[in-house]
């Protein structure tokens, strides 16, 4: 994997690419700019897994967190509003997830509102407020939920359904979990984030006998 960009206004400083190794944050490249803003980092890649592109490594607020595979990315961004919105292709996997982000951040949103009405709604001790804002908040949760699921069954053969499944599903019943085993392809299923997967499901059922 070669990563490639610019961060505009980042004269002097330290890029990092960092992964996940074993529970542990490692650096596995790192650049130098003295006078440049572009900047090269590469890595070999077994599958597509979660990369972090970051500045300064002692800082968390400064990272961005792309998906990296094997071929040429490309991460454009502003030293001044680093990691807020990069403009990262090349990475099909990233470009599924974005898509992704894009819906569900709208239902983020909108329970983001109802805890704001919770808020006002606890202050005035109005419980039959209080309780159909939580009945509007569980559906929120619910249709949020549906749509990932038909998300990550509408894109079966991509390691971006696994990572998704893996952060966003994990307290689905065990049914829809399987079906979603069940869909993904068995070339995912060998990746990185489809063996967790696999072991995720695998625990959740050795629990329950």
């Amino acid at each position: 994997m070669i990563v490639t960009g610019k961060i505009n206004g980042l004269k002097k400083g330290k890029l990092y690419l960092q992964k996940m190794q074993d529970s542990v944050l490692i650096s596995v490249d790192s650049i130098s700019l003295l006078g440049k803003e572009d900047f090269i980092l590469t890595d070999n890649i077994e599958d597509p897994v979660m990369y972090y592109l970051t500045f300064d490594a002692n800082t968390t607020e400064k990272r961005i967190l792309f998906f990296g595979e094997e071929g040429a990315i490309t991460i454009n961004d502003d030293l001044e509003k680093f990691a807020i919105s990069p403009e990262i292709s090349g990475s099909k996997n990233q470009k599924i997830l974005e898509d992704y982000y894009k819906i569900s951040t709208r239902f983020n949103g909108q329970r983001l509102d109802l805890i704001k009405e919770n808020f006002e709604a606890q202050k005035a001790q109005d419980q039959e407020k209080i309780s159909e804002i939580q009945e509007k908040s569980n559906k929120i949760l619910k249709r949020k939920y549906l749509f990932t699921t038909n998300y990550v069954l509408n894109h079966p053969d991509t390691e971006a359904a696994a990572y998704i499944t893996l952060t966003e599903l994990i307290n689905l019943n065990e049914k829809l979990l399987d079906s979603i085993d069940s869909k993904l392809t068995d070339r995912v299923k060998n990746t990185t984030y489809g063996k967790k997967f696999s072991k995720f499901l695998k625990d959740i059922k050795a629990n329950e006998n």
